[in-house]
C-alpha cells in the first residue's frame, strides 16, 4: 500500500508539471490532445532535441530585431522610392538632351547649308573665280562630325586647304569669314593681320569686302597693308619720329562711304 500511495504521489506531482507547462503555453488538456503527434516517446523526444539544437545553433536571442527590422525595412523603402525619382528624372534628362540635340542638328544643318552656299559664291569673288565648298567628315553626325574645306582656285584643281599657298589658304579663310558674316553679321569684328600674306590684287578684293559689310559689320583691323588702311573711316596708328619715343596718330578719312 505504501508503494502505491509513493507512486501515485510521483504521477499526481509529474501531472501537475504538465498541467503547468500546459498553462505557460495557453494551452488545455483539449487543446494538447488535438495538437499531439503520433509516435512513440523515443521520437518525439528525439525531435524536440533535435530542434533545441537548431535553435542553439541560430545563437542568442536579439530582442532589438524587430525594431532593427522595421527600420531597416524603413529605410529600404525611402531608398527605393528615391531610386525611383532619381530614375524619373535620368529619363526626363535624356527626353530633354535628346530634343536639344533633335533641334541643333535642323539648326545646325540649316546653317551650314546656306554658309556653305554663301562660302562658295564669296570664294567665287575674292579669286575671281573658282569653286569652294565645306564637306561634314561625319553627314549621318552634324554634332559631333569635323569639317573639311575643299577648294579649287581658278586654273588648279580641287585640293584640300592645306595644300595652297599660304596667300590662297588666306584668302580661303578670309573667304569663309565673309560667309559666316553673310549668314549672321556681328556687331563688330576683329581681325589681326589677315591680310598679311596677300598680294596687292587680293589686298584690293580684301578692301572691297571691307567696305561692303561694314555697311552691318564694324571692323577693327590690325594692318601694315597700305591698300587695306585706304578702305578705313578711322585709322589709329603708332609712329616714331624720334628713337625710342613712340607717338599714337589718328586720320579719320571724312570722304569714306563707309
Amino acid at each position: 500500500v505504501h508503494d502505491m500511495q509513493l507512486l501515485m504521489t510521483k504521477y499526481q506531482f509529474e501531472a501537475a508539471h504538465c498541467q503547468e507547462q500546459l498553462e505557460q503555453f495557453g494551452l488545455t488538456q483539449d487543446d494538447a490532445k488535438l495538437l499531439l503527434r503520433p509516435g512513440s516517446y523515443e521520437e518525439i523526444s528525439g525531435s524536440i532535441r533535435n530542434l533545441e539544437a537548431r535553435i542553439a545553433e541560430l545563437g542568442p536571442v536579439n530582442p532589438g530585431a524587430v525594431e532593427e527590422y522595421e527600420r531597416l525595412a524603413e529605410r529600404q523603402h525611402f531608398l527605393h522610392t528615391q531610386s525611383g525619382d532619381l530614375r524619373s528624372a535620368r529619363d526626363y534628362l535624356v527626353s530633354i538632351i535628346r530634343d536639344i540635340d533633335q533641334t541643333m542638328s535642323k539648326q545646325f544643318t540649316t546653317a551650314f547649308a546656306v554658309i556653305n552656299e554663301k562660302f562658295g559664291e564669296t570664294f567665287s569673288r575674292l579669286f575671281g573665280g573658282g569653286t569652294a565648298k565645306l564637306q561634314l567628315l561625319e553627314p549621318e553626325n552634324v554634332l559631333e562630325t569635323g569639317i573639311d574645306i575643299l577648294v579649287q582656285p581658278p586654273g588648279k584643281k580641287q585640293q584640300n586647304l592645306s595644300l595652297l599657298s599660304g596667300g590662297e589658304r588666306a584668302l580661303t579663310v578670309i573667304a569663309l569669314l565673309f560667309s559666316f558674316l553673310a549668314y549672321r553679321p556681328a556687331p563688330f569684328c576683329v581681325v589681326d593681320e589677315i591680310d598679311a600674306a596677300l598680294d596687292e590684287a587680293n589686298v584690293e578684293r580684301f578692301s572691297s569686302f571691307l567696305r561692303d559689310y561694314a555697311k552691318d559689320t564694324q571692323f577693327i583691323v590690325v594692318t601694315h597693308r597700305k591698300g587695306t588702311m585706304e578702305a578705313a573711316d578711322v585709322m589709329q596708328g603708332v609712329t616714331m619720329e624720334e628713337s625710342g619715343i613712340s607717338r599714337l596718330l589718328s586720320v579719320k578719312f571724312m570722304d569714306k562711304a563707309v
